[in-house]
């Protein structure tokens, strides 16, 4: 994952727990809303990013491969 990866997903984990405060959802139905809504917040933004730089906001890394590269940094 690339540091806007990260952040697309705090994004949508951050709007999904503030839509949760206001709504209150109960039970698993309501909570997928929820949790729906969130995601179209980080997905808007993501689109928006693409549009604006003209390339992918997605990679094909994980997290595995980003603690790689941050050990080969720090050798260096």
């Amino acid at each position: 994952m690339s540091n806007l990866e990260l952040v697309l997903n705090m994004l949508a984990e951050v709007s999904t727990t503030e839509i949760s405060k206001k709504e209150d959802p109960k039970g698993l139905n309501e909570n997928i809303k929820v949790a729906r809504k969130g995601a179209a917040v980080a997905g808007n933004a993501r689109r928006e990013i693409e549009e604006k730089t003209g390339k992918s906001a997605i990679t094909g890394k994980n997290a595995k491969d980003l603690k790689l590269i941050g050990k080969k940094s720090n050798n260096k």
